[in-house]
């Protein structure tokens, strides 16, 4: 996806301390190939059920992979825990189940910060990051656990996710509503693949359901989408979606049905206790997050994800943020997947997402 296109593609491995072999592409220089001396690296985070190629979809002088390397930027590419390219381990298997004992909060704990600081060693510099969907829910939740920060310059959040109690997409939330994911986990599923037969049969389950119009798949799940060209659509399809851990759509299933930004829930005292040393799991406090950190929102009108009320409440605990360090864009007409394949987002929200890091 990346040397077709005439630029250089570096392939990177990235181990967390809890053993995940995670794989990391780097762009270090734009199609012209010089090397200016101080590119600051940016740091890409893709989001659920999807990989690293979120940002390659788009032609190259669309895609923001590519811009910012052809504005002078150093881009690294992260691709979580279970997706095509981080798949090892240095002692499970795929086909363990152990292998796929995870929740987002270990996509904080470990992935995230492996990441960081691996790019962070090898540049030598704080790190830009540009979230999409999860990957603005973990950066999220682990800037207020004063996380990351010391190697931070900046964060961009696109589709931003931190509480989605309000979130419409008639798919995700009857399947949250219906608790499909705990089903699929009784029943031994530990991956949750979106191509396994499992996962396709219990779509076509919901999709039967009144209220839910799955003619259009992407739509049913993300919202109105304004600006999707059907050949991007095409290329997404060919690369995604992309599995996650069954026990991670449980995770998001509580976040749906009690509106609530907090860790794990194990439903059983004890077993909370065991892993928390209180009888409910923690709550992410967003307002914790330090009011001097540079951050870019930018949300749609049309996103059933990220919801517009869920991402006030979110706005409404960074009030106290500095002036100047909060940029908020909203697009009416964006939904979630617009973030990363509309044909308009060079103009929309990247121009501007880089200009915001360039004045960082």
């Amino acid at each position: 996806m990346v040397e077709t296109q005439g630029y250089a593609c570096e392939e990177h491995k990235v181990t967390t301390q809890d053993g995940y072999i995670l794989s990391v592409q780097r762009i270090p220089v734009g199609r012209s190939g010089e090397a200016s001396a101080e590119r600051a690296p940016v740091l890409l985070q893709h989001g659920l059920l999807m990989d690293g190629i979120t940002w390659l979809l788009l032609p190259p002088d669309q895609s923001l992979a590519f811009m910012l390397a052809d504005s002078g930027f150093d881009v690294w590419i992260a691709n979580t825990r279970g997706t095509k390219y981080s798949r090892g381990h240095t002692s499970l298997d795929p086909w363990d189940s152990a292998f796929w004992d995870w929740s987002w909060d270990e996509l904080v704990s470990y992935d995230l910060p492996a990441s960081f600081q691996y790019v962070h060693d090898q540049t030598r510099q704080k790190l830009h990051y540009v979230g999409h969907s999860l990957g603005t829910l973990i950066a999220l939740a682990a800037f207020s656990q004063n996380q990351l920060l010391s190697m931070s310059r900046s964060a961009v959040l696109l589709s931003p996710i931190a509480y989605v109690g309000q979130m419409t997409s008639p798919l995700a939330r009857n399947a949250a509503d219906n608790f499909i994911a705990e089903t699929l986990y009784r029943l031994g599923l530990d991956e949750f693949d979106p191509r396994g037969e499992a996962v396709v049969n219990l779509l076509k389950a919901i999709c039967k359901k009144p209220g839910v119009d799955c003619t259009d798949l992407l739509t049913s799940f993300t919202g109105q989408n304004c600006c999707l060209n059907s050949s991007i659509v095409d290329v997404f399809l060919e690369h995604e979606p992309q599995s996650t851990a069954t026990k991670n759509t449980i995770h998001l299933s509580q976040m749906i049905r009690e509106g609530t930004l907090a860790m794990y829930d194990y439903k059983d005292e004890d077993e909370n206790m065991e892993h928390y040393g209180q009888p409910t799991p923690p709550v992410y406090n967003m307002k914790t997050i330090p009011n001097d950190l540079p951050l870019f929102l930018s949300y749609g009108g049309q996103d059933a994800l990220s919801d517009v009320n869920d991402v006030q409440i979110l706005l409404e605990s960074l009030k106290d943020h500095d002036g100047d360090k909060l940029v908020v864009q909203y697009r009416e007409d964006y939904a979630h997947a617009d973030y990363v394949m509309a044909s308009n987002a060079k103009q929309a929200v990247y121009d501007p997402l880089i200009a915001f890091f360039k004045l960082q």
